[in-house]
């Protein structure tokens, strides 16, 4: 039924970060909604620049997460990446069950699309990602947070992202 995928969108509101909340000891961190929100505008916006599917990416990055409405926001400490990807493939199939079928195949799809990590299209969004959370982490370092504490959090991000015109953004970002 809609309104119960609607619901679960609306429930990424509730879903904090759970990086930002342990590393910087925050009571309330940034939503994944928040995450989610403005990745896929940097994703619009970069794709659109490099000439990619931006309709398949904006998709991709909307999709993202959607998951941590139903299982929560998983650290890489908290659980190896294959229990990861298994507990998140069982509740996309629920989530998606919920929408007309042929939304559901074409999101199922771009799901494994974006899980196989793969395609030109995935690979961006997970780049996209990991150079969201960066800029996350430059408004933490504005509001005053250690950067002992956030360090680790740019040092993914400088590591997983090698699209070029990401990496220039990364290193106009921590100039």
């Amino acid at each position: 039924m809609l309104e119960d995928f609607f619901q679960i969108i609306i429930n990424l509101k509730n879903v904090q970060r759970k990086g930002w909340k342990n590393k910087l000891d925050l009571k309330n961190s940034e939503s994944v909604a928040d995450h989610s929100y403005s990745m896929t505008l940097m994703a619009l916006i970069l794709s659109e620049i490099q000439g990619m599917d931006t309709k398949k990416i904006v998709k991709m990055s909307l999709l993202h997460d959607l998951v941590e409405s139903v299982v929560g926001d998983f650290t890489p400490d908290e659980i190896t990446k294959s229990k990861k990807q298994d507990i998140e493939n069982n509740a996309m199939k629920k989530i998606l069950a919920e929408l007309p079928n042929n939304l559901t195949e074409e999101y199922q799809q771009i799901w494994n699309e974006f899980q196989m990590h793969q395609s030109e299209e995935s690979v961006f969004v997970h780049e996209m990602d990991k150079l969201e959370m960066a800029f996350q982490a430059k408004t933490y370092l504005n509001k005053g947070f250690p950067k002992e504490k956030i360090q680790s959090f740019i040092d993914t991000a400088n590591k997983e992202i090698q699209n070029k015109q990401l990496q220039k953004i990364m290193s106009n970002l921590f100039q």
